[in-house]
């Protein structure tokens, strides 16, 4: 079991009292009276039943009291008004208010949830997220699709200077009102005038304002599906909801099936089905999926991760059930992945498995320093970009490196940088290149390369780490960098012993490797193949 250690910080705005002003002074003050507020979810306010409120442990209802018409009519007199959809808000904030209507259109009910933006949830997924891949997320709701959709719109907006568009179909996103909530950082919102038009303001977001990444929560219906395959074919980056809890059920809703490839009717000549040793009419894959990646949200702590759509739909269809992989958060911050996916997603372009792969930083982070001329001093202050900050943090504190975080570059001693964001040269990295302060530049946003960085920065070699130590720590990290990116890796040169050993290691992972290049400059290379899957080919 692979098992990553990080320390996650979470910052939690929820602007409670908010919610609790526009609820009926009896509710609020028994609300208020509850010592795990903080928890509450929704408040279920039904004509001539009891008020209802749910909180993430339990349910409990106010005895000897029952909702009244100018009850609804109390909250309704305070909040936002209701969309076509039946939704209203509260603005500047995430909370949602949920209408039940009678045939005459007056309201019998209300269910009022408590929206929050959470910081730091998609650490699990920080680097699918960070992939530049189409990313579609499913599952029941209240597991937190929504709030981790909102954190994905800050990230990508303020750490990654990416132009993000969310279209906002429900305000649930970025919260009601004109003015979008702070929980979506930099990112810009399209509010949607009715649900029914969802699909054209999709199509808007991407003729009109330019974005490198859109947004959208609840792809529900055809003309939506359509719509997300012509922004993911203009070569925008997707990342969006839909209604399923896991990608076998998505595949069988004719609806939405065209969002994983779709599946057509294909009949075989006789000579074909003897091979595939099945019927003559079989299901393919009708189409490339329009998105690369779906992730099933089992629990708020606990995915299922489907890193290629295209294969993983292709072995279903084959009667093959589909091993995703599973990752589970602890509440200390720790990500372990408990089971590994039995397929990897193929390199775009990908020929021959001996074809070189591309460009990419050494096995050791590099480091851009300032000229010879000017004096280097031991960074204090490092500023992370496109990297995790809870990671880096960690790492700091276990190496015992006298550091600490900035907040900004402006501020900052040297820069820790993952390779992609270094290359498109955002203005972040032009100011300290501009500066001239150290710049060490990491292939991938893991661990041991984060902890690598600062023992470059800070000139502090593993001098007690061995030959085979030191071979192996970097096959481990390769093997990181494949299991992520799903491209072929090159080890540093090893002779013949080391490589062996490097091989084994790989081995462990199932994956493929192999010797490559003329001694004493012979290495090994990772391929994004497992064992099992090249006895297919």
């Amino acid at each position: 079991m692979a098992q990553t250690t990080v320390q996650t910080e979470r910052a939690i705005t929820d602007d409670l009292t908010a919610m609790l002003e526009v609820l009926p002074p009896t509710i609020r003050q028994w609300l208020e009276e509850q010592s795990d507020l903080e928890e509450l979810l929704e408040v279920v306010l039904d004509l001539g039943r009891m008020p209802e409120a749910r909180f993430m442990r339990r349910t409990i209802r106010l005895e000897n009291t029952q909702v009244e018409e100018y009850d609804l009519k109390y909250v309704a007199d305070r909040i936002g008004e209701f969309g076509k959809d039946n939704r209203a808000g509260i603005p500047r904030t995430l909370h949602r208010i949920s209408a039940i209507r009678n045939r005459q259109g007056r309201i019998i009910g209300l269910t009022c949830r408590v929206g929050r933006a959470i910081y730091g949830t998609i650490d699990i997924i920080h680097d699918i997220v960070a992939s530049g891949k189409n990313i579609l997320l499913l599952g029941k709701p209240g597991v937190g699709k929504t709030t981790r959709l909102r954190e994905v719109a800050r990230v990508l907006a303020d750490e990654y200077d990416k132009r993000v568009v969310i279209v906002d179909t429900s305000n649930e996103i970025a919260g009601d009102g004109d003015i979008p909530h702070p929980g979506i950082g930099f990112a810009r919102r399209m509010q949607v005038p009715e649900p029914s038009l969802q699909h054209a303001v999709m199509i808007e977001a991407v003729e009109n304002h330019m974005p490198e990444v859109i947004i959208i929560d609840e792809i529900g219906t055809e003309l939506e599906a359509y719509a997300a395959r012509t922004i993911a074919e203009r070569g925008v980056q997707l990342i969006g909801t839909a209604h399923g809890t896991s990608l076998e059920n998505l595949l069988m809703n004719p609806t939405l099936s065209d969002l994983v490839g779709g599946i057509q009717t294909v009949t075989l000549s006789d000579e074909e089905a003897r091979r595939r040793g099945t019927q003559k009419t079989v299901l393919e894959r009708k189409a490339p999926p329009t998105f690369d990646v779906v992730i099933e949200i089992l629990d708020f702590h606990r995915l299922a991760i489907h890193h290629d759509v295209a294969q993983t739909v292709d072995r279903m269809l084959r009667g093959t059930p589909p091993r995703p992989e599973i990752r589970v958060q602890a509440p200390t911050g720790e990500i372990e992945i408990v089971q590994k996916s039995d397929l990897l997603p193929r390199a775009s372009g990908e020929g021959t498995t001996s074809a070189p792969h591309a460009s990419m930083p050494s096995s050791t982070p590099m480091v851009i320093a300032p000229s010879s001329e000017t004096p280097r001093r031991a960074p204090t202050r490092i500023f992370p970009y496109g990297v995790s900050r809870s990671r880096l943090e960690k790492a700091l504190r276990e190496l015992r490196i006298p550091a600490y975080i900035a907040r900004d570059v402006s501020d900052a001693d040297a820069m820790v940088v993952i390779h992609s964001t270094f290359q498109r040269r955002p203005p972040k990295v032009r100011e300290a290149l501009q500066r001239q302060i150290p710049i060490a530049i990491v292939r991938s946003n893991t661990y041991s390369q984060l902890a690598s960085a600062l023992r470059e920065l800070f000139e502090r070699p593993q001098a007690d780490e061995s030959a085979e130590e030191r071979a192996l720590r970097e096959a481990e990290e390769g093997v990181e960098y494949v299991l992520a990116t799903a491209q072929p890796y090159e080890l540093s040169p090893q002779n013949a012993y080391l490589r062996r050993l490097q091989h084994q290691l790989i081995e462990k992972y199932r994956l493929l490797s192999e010797s490559v290049g003329e001694e004493p400059r012979r290495r090994v290379r990772i391929l994004p193949i497992y064992a099992d899957e090249q006895g297919e080919r």
